[in-house]
């Protein structure tokens, strides 16, 4: 398994699984038991998902030692205050049945976020959580908070796939050094974007599927990516990733489909 090493030298599994819109406690376990089994340990939820218990559940159902699994979780933008966000990190973890997290993440730059901030920032200096990060942050953002931050952000985990790429931020958060993370890293599959001819045959060309080169590419683009499904066979697709790289003509293929289209 590939691992990014963050800013404050904890590392993070480069590719995980993304648990959002999935509601059902039943899906959801059937999802993260497959997960574990084709070899995952990182999962990213947020309270906005509703099912962090579930996934709690399902981890310590799986039996794989706490200190093995990383796990994501994100404040919602209805917290606004310092306290609430205290508050708001108790609950996950309550919910996640978990003494820690391993990275926690202000949602949105909305109302409050420099009070969120430096909630996030004394949860990490008592050790509850291993990094601190941020969620949809631009570039003015990202500047507003480093204004007034004592912790640099860990992670920036932002929309990103073939059809909206970012080059600008990336550039940023690299000379920042805060890592990329990216969501709905293959366009929740209704962007077209599994069906570019450029990309099936680029996917021919290795014997893989659209997602897998789409995967791959957003891995050798240094970025941490969390594909979410709740199908087995695609969970496992999708971590089959590790036996084959793209080339450099390839990637600049790739990088040439950019049409800076958000689906936001």
């Amino acid at each position: 398994m590939q691992e990014i090493t963050l800013n404050n030298q904890v590392t993070v599994p480069q590719l995980g699984l993304g648990v959002f819109q999935i509601e059902d406690d039943n899906i959801l376990k059937d999802a993260v038991k497959a997960a574990i089994k084709d070899g995952y340990r990182h999962f990213d939820t947020a309270t906005l998902y509703k099912n962090e218990q579930a996934l709690g559940e399902a981890l310590a159902d799986s039996g794989v030692p706490r200190d093995e699994l990383f796990v994501t979780s994100k404040v919602w933008n209805t917290v606004t205050t310092y306290d609430g966000t205290i508050a708001a990190f108790k609950e996950s973890l309550r919910k996640l049945n978990m003494d820690h997290l391993d990275l926690y993440l202000i949602h949105w730059p909305t109302e409050g976020y420099l009070e969120k901030w430096r909630a996030l920032e004394d949860l990490y200096a008592q050790g509850l959580v291993r990094a601190i990060g941020v969620s949809n942050f631009e570039k003015e953002d990202l500047e507003q908070l480093l204004a007034h931050a004592k912790v640099t952000p860990a992670v920036d985990q932002v929309e990103t796939h073939p059809y909206y790429q970012r080059p600008k931020l990336h550039a940023l958060l690299k000379q920042l050094g805060i890592a990329y993370e990216a969501w709905s890293p293959l366009g929740r599959a209704k962007n077209g974007a599994l069906q570019d001819t450029t990309l099936q045959k680029i996917a021919q060309n290795h014997g893989k599927s659209v997602a897998q080169v789409i995967i791959r590419w957003h891995l050798q683009n240094d970025e941490i990516v969390i594909p979410k499904s709740v199908h087995a066979n695609r969970i496992e697709e999708n971590f089959d990733v590790f036996d084959f790289s793209l080339t450099e003509s390839e990637m600049q293929q790739i990088a040439s489909l950019d049409k800076n289209e958000s689906m936001n």
